[in-house]
């Protein structure tokens, strides 16, 4: 069971395409499970107020919604992301389809973004995307970083849809060079991506998602302008 909280505006046009944020991964056990229930509250309520339904899932495995660690990558040395990140993007996939169900949700029209672990797993806007990542431990060196180019390629042999990618300079878990390598990936197999990357911000630009909205917001506004994803019809 995956707990999911949803935050929707009533005046908004109707149908309203639906937006999946998903969250990131704690690099120990203790703050996976002291996650709780997450809601990305003003990241939704900017995402609301463009017409959005927005689905905010704590996955199996962290928080409230507790369970095996279905995301587990392995050992430092013997990474194996793919198998991980598919559990997460099935999970993405089911919420979608629950939300869908809503009277007042849109059917066809749907945006899934995320930040750290969960924008590897996005389908449209990833906000520092990539996992093995811990910025005590070793800062700006994740553990296998060539599998994660290997698995970006990958992805973009069959990626159909634009995306946007955010990254910062300063983010402690990946460093300014390794998302760079990781886009010439993706979009050297065939995938569209924009990158974005924010000079430094903070002690750690791996939070610029929920510390520096101001910065990215009219960034992601552009995007799904660009998209269609344009709000109108509301009084």
């Amino acid at each position: 069971t995956i707990k999911v909280t949803v935050f929707h505006d009533d005046v908004n046009p109707q149908p309203a395409p639906v937006l999946v944020l998903n969250h990131g991964r704690a690099p120990d056990a203790e703050g996976r499970s002291k996650l709780n229930r997450v809601r990305y509250t003003d990241a939704s309520r900017f995402l609301v107020q463009r017409g959005f339904i927005v689905a905010v899932p704590t996955r199996i495995g962290y928080g409230v919604s507790g369970g095996p660690d279905i995301e587990d990558t392995g050992p430092c040395n013997a990474k194996r992301y793919p198998p991980a990140y598919a559990a997460a993007a099935e999970q993405t996939l089911a919420v979608l389809a629950a939300v869908r169900q809503r009277p007042d949700a849109s059917r066809d029209r749907a945006v899934v973004m995320g930040q750290s672990y969960g924008g590897a797993t996005a389908a449209s806007i990833n906000f520092a995307g990539g996992g093995g990542g811990n910025p005590k431990t070793q800062p700006q060196r994740p553990c296998a970083p060539q599998a994660l180019e290997r698995m970006f390629g990958d992805y973009g042999k069959t990626a159909r849809i634009p995306m946007l990618w955010i990254y910062t300079e300063n983010d402690m878990y990946f460093g300014p060079e390794l998302p760079r390598q990781w886009h010439a990936a993706y979009v050297a197999t065939g995938g569209q991506a924009q990158l974005v990357q924010f000079p430094p911000h903070g002690d750690d630009g791996h939070q610029l998602f929920s510390r520096f909205p101001q910065l990215w917001q009219p960034k992601v506004a552009e995007f799904l302008d660009a998209q269609g994803f344009t709000l109108t019809g509301k009084e």
